[in-house]
């Protein structure tokens, strides 16, 4: 197949003979063979055709949050021992009855809707390595992000914007290898977008009108198809020159799926973001109306990053720290869920919520904890993912797994599986042999899917 569509672009670039007389000719017949982002065949029927990966950065306590241990019997943090259960209080969802910390009134309203992995095992213990690990599946090399392996495997159905958009105010630990391509085309690479009034920089054109723009573009076009031509293998240039494409076309699309005023206000009461909303509360419900609404215009992957690399969970002296880090993203991550529910979106969208590993039972500091990767907590919604349901236990002060544990390949994998994608058949030949998101591990968590 590879010999054959290079046979096909070499003659189809030999009748034209490098001419820069009909580019756009020339482009539209190239176009089936030479756009890396159009929509692919799934390995197999897909759950679900998008997701929402939203990160937490630094670390969030297991104990205190979706795994949450009591503080009876003398864990309490002032022991010999030090042991110390969760600090905020917890209930039940009344539906399904998923215990749930305090610090998360409204996302413990939408356990019925959300399958938690209490499971899980971190790829490291350090923070760089462990989101790495998170996003790559490896955290000791620079691998590819899982949204560029998804990018990469299944294209995009809109052309008008990147099949992968993460939207960040801060990086996170690892920096942009988090959303990086690594090997793969680097057309696959994350498109980072910032909260806000602009949220793409430069993305209006500087003064010249539509037609000039477009005469200006199709030369651009025209001198870059032609240097490409004597360079056809280079992944970089290629990347390059359909960003300027893509560019192009998200002056028209980028601000539209961008502008919340077209949002009628009970929506953006929802995620709790009135008109007069301020603070680092709004830039995360912005990020997640934006969200819905990128995954409504056919964006294949879009990641939410909550914080930097500081402030941020890593709570190792105080965990009223992770008080307020919950009070921003509670609301809106619920009402992100609840309103792809209502659109008819949530069963064909996948949302996770994940971190690099969980934090010690045990006291550090003045009030806080350590990192933990014996055992976390992830949670999953929609995309053919198990409602109401916990996946996993973890032994009664949080320290170890005692059942079904998850490894974050498995983890991997199994997003893959909902994608439609076998995560063993997903790779790419890099350096004499062939790599894939989770390397030679994973499997699939069936107990977890519907």
């Amino acid at each position: 197949m590879a010999s054959s569509s290079l046979n096909r672009r070499t003659l189809i670039r030999s009748l034209f003979g490098g001419s820069l007389l009909m580019p756009g000719m020339m482009s539209e017949l190239l176009a089936a063979d030479e756009n890396p982002l159009r929509p692919r065949m799934p390995h197999r029927k897909a759950a679900a055709k998008s997701i929402i990966f939203i990160y937490a950065t630094g670390g969030v306590s297991h104990i205190d949050t979706f795994d949450p241990k009591p503080t009876s019997g003398g864990r309490d943090g002032t022991g010999p021992d030090k042991l110390m259960g969760n600090l905020f209080g917890a209930e039940h969802n009344k539906k399904c009855g998923t215990e749930v910390s305090n610090l998360f009134p409204h996302l413990r309203e939408a356990m019925d809707e959300i399958c938690v992995i209490r499971s899980m095992r971190a790829s490291h213990f350090d923070h760089s390595e462990a989101t790495l690990g998170m996003h790559t599946g490896s955290p000791t090399f620079a691998r590819p992000s899982m949204g560029s392996w998804v990018s990469y495997g299944l294209g995009t159905v809109n052309q008008n914007l990147p099949s992968f958009i993460v939207i960040a105010p801060h990086l996170p630990y690892g920096g942009t290898q988090v959303f990086a391509s690594d090997f793969l085309p680097a057309v696959h690479q994350g498109t980072r977008v910032l909260p806000g009034d602009n949220p793409i920089a430069n993305l209006k054109p500087p003064g010249s009108s539509g037609d000039l723009q477009e005469l200006e573009f199709g030369l651009v076009d025209a001198l870059n198809q032609k240097h490409f031509s004597e360079r056809s293998h280079d992944s970089a240039l290629a990347a390059r020159i359909r960003s300027f494409e893509t560019a192009f076309q998200m002056q028209q699309a980028a601000p539209e799926a961008f502008d919340l005023s077209q949002e009628p206000e009970h929506v953006r009461r929802l995620y709790g973001l009135d008109r007069k909303t301020k603070g680092p509360g709004a830039d995360f419900a912005w990020q997640c109306l934006v969200a819905r609404r990128l995954a409504e215009r056919g964006v294949r992957f879009i990641e939410l990053i909550d914080t930097g690399s500081r402030p941020n969970w890593d709570s190792h002296g105080e965990m009223k720290e992770h008080a307020e880090l919950a009070s921003n993203v509670d609301q809106p991550t619920a009402a992100l869920i609840t309103d792809l529910r209502q659109r008819g979106m949530l069963d064909e969208t996948i949302v996770v919520w994940a971190t690099e590993f969980g934090r010690t039972p045990t006291r550090e500091g003045k009030n806080g904890r350590g990192h933990h990767r014996d055992c976390f907590s992830v949670w999953l919604a929609g995309g053919g993912f198990r409602p109401g349901h916990v996946h996993g236990v973890t032994d009664e002060i949080g320290k170890y797994t005692v059942e079904n544990p998850v490894e974050v390949h498995d983890l991997h994998a199994t997003i893959l599986h909902q994608l439609g994608m076998d995560h063993e058949r997903l790779t790419f030949r890099h350096a004499g042999r062939d790599y894939r998101l989770t390397d030679v591990h994973g499997r699939i968590i069936r107990d977890v899917l519907s």
